[in-house]
């Protein structure tokens, strides 16, 4: 109790609070949708480009990011509100049969290793103690990491491990999806059990990112390995630290597996096998024209809590490394509807580097032929609109302040109102417009109301009902693009394409 006060008492006279011994509180964070997660790709994410021309060039004196580099953002981070980094793989890439320059950050070639790519050489220090000094400086910060843990090995673990992997009807490996750089991993034997090489694979990657004292894994496409596989490798972990968290790339809109002769495990069953949670399906947001959509998510999160004997949580997989930016889908507006969204439903933010600020991920260089490569690939390649996974990129970000004054304003609201966030009942309410989707969240005397427009083109005028409103209740706007007009049970709104309005108000101040 005492160093709760004395934290308590830093805190108020705006004096950093720390502890000299680190105590990881992941899981609970993430449980009670605390979490406000940023991806970072540690390659990009302070990189110096000098000349401007989107691509770093080491040959020209510029500086690739590393995990030395990469400390002079947190404080940065930390002001915007962000309170754990998601570090998209940092094992080493392969060269062979490559996607970009660089290497794809998920082919990877070695589970028991850093990419020597993050490596600061003009020190002393390994690449493995700069990502442990990384991940102690940002716990100094009150910031956790959680790593990703790649799904598949690339070619050139192929080459070095063909027994890893699993093998068509003409003896090839299989390329999953559509990542020609990336080769599916024999998870089981043909009679069933598990392939007790590829598992020691993935208990090593446990063992040596616990080393760094990191917080969590995301596993990538979870989906694709079997119950038995993860119920054993979770339990594993969280033996040697209960708070180590589990999230599953997955999605209940998910049903189809890989690949021919992958495995498949839905979403249900990654939860009974030990996950602490998921992606959701908030990831579709952007197709979803009514509240209906939305409103059955809530209602799968909500069964959650009761359905697995223990609590589970999600994130706010409204747009991830692997979807086109925000400002490319719906300009501002739709960047800013995202960020009250997550502030004010109950699920865990997540955000990539470079969306705080707008970044379009639009690259000068993207799928042209290469001057220089690191590996066999000779084209610059992208995803166009997407952040880049595949080369010596510029630092992500844009030069929208609005939407940056906006994420810090957002993520701190929830973080200071948690207990409404994570226990409030959430209320769709009925509206005058099916392109309007209104909500209200009461806990105790407070209330947020959140009214938005799906339209992402168009202005749409609508009127919300809302039982017990009158003129005289006590309103506090706290987001409103253009003021409501409040009436007798409702508010009338007028919202610009992909507008929000986020309001609060004094539940007993309504006859409800």
């Amino acid at each position: 109790m005492r160093k709760f006060i004395i934290s308590l008492l830093l805190i108020m006279a705006g004096l950093p609070s720390f502890s000299e011994i680190w105590v990881n509180d992941m899981k609970d964070m993430f449980l009670t949708n605390r979490a406000v997660i940023l991806a970072v790709n540690i390659r990009t994410f302070n990189a110096i480009d000098s000349n401007k021309n989107d691509i770093v060039e080491p040959e020209l004196g510029e500086t690739t990011g590393n995990f030395v580099n990469a400390v002079k953002r947190l404080d940065e981070l930390k002001e915007q509100g962000i309170n754990t980094i998601h570090l998209l793989p940092i094992t080493p890439v392969g060269k062979i049969k490559a996607i970009g320059t660089a290497g794809s950050l998920y082919a990877i070639s070695d589970f028991t290793k850093i990419n020597p790519q993050l490596d600061d050489t003009t020190n002393n220090l390994t690449v493995e103690e700069e990502a442990k000094n990384f991940v102690a400086e940002c716990h100094k910060r009150n910031i956790r990491v959680i790593v990703d843990l790649p799904s598949n090995g690339s070619y050139d673990m192929y080459l070095a491990h063909p027994n890893y992997f699993l093998l068509d009807k003409n003896q090839q490996p299989i390329v999953p999806s559509d990542w020609t750089d990336l080769r599916l991993l024999k998870v089981k034997n043909p009679d069933g059990t598990l392939n007790k090489e590829v598992y020691k694979l993935f208990q090593d990657y446990v063992d040596m990112v616990m080393s760094l004292n990191v917080d969590g894994i995301r596993a990538d496409v979870a989906s694709s390995k079997p119950y038995e596989f993860w119920n054993q490798l979770i339990k594993y972990a969280k033996s040697k630290d209960p708070q180590f968290l589990f999230i599953a790339e997955a999605s209940d809109s998910w049903n189809e597996p890989l690949a021919k002769g992958a495995d498949f495990t839905p979403y249900d069953k990654l939860l009974q096998a030990g996950f602490d949670g998921f992606y959701g399906s908030f990831m579709n947001y952007k197709d979803w024209k009514t509240y209906t959509e939305l409103e059955k998510q809530i209602q799968l999160l909500k069964s959650l809590s009761s359905k697995y004997g223990s609590p589970k949580a999600v994130i706010g997989s409204f747009a991830t490394h692997d979807m086109v930016s925000p400002i490319i889908t719906g300009k501002e507006n739709y960047s800013t509807q995202l960020i009250w969204l997550q502030a004010t439903l109950p699920v865990n933010s997540y955000f990539v580097d470079g969306f705080q600020t707008g970044d379009p991920y639009t690259y000068k260089y993207e799928n042209k032929k290469a001057t220089k490569s690191y590996t066999d690939d000779n084209v610059y390649y992208t995803h166009k609109g997407m952040f880049d996974i595949f080369n010596f990129s510029r630092k992500p970000g844009g030069n929208n302040d609005e939407i940056l004054q906006e994420f810090s304003i957002a993520n701190r609201i929830k973080l200071s109102a948690f207990p409404l966030i994570n226990d409030a009942d959430l209320c769709f309410l009925k509206t005058t417009n099916p392109s309007i989707i209104a909500y209200s969240r009461t806990y105790k005397k407070s209330t947020i109301i959140v009214i938005l427009n799906k339209d992402l083109t168009f202005n749409q005028s609508g009127i919300v009902h809302l039982r017990g409103i009158n003129e005289k209740t006590m309103i506090m706007p706290l987001r409103v693009p253009t003021p409501p007009i409040i009436g007798k049970n409702q508010i009338k709104v007028d919202l610009p394409p992909s507008g929000i309005t986020v309001l609060t108000m004094d539940a007993s101040s309504a006859n409800n």
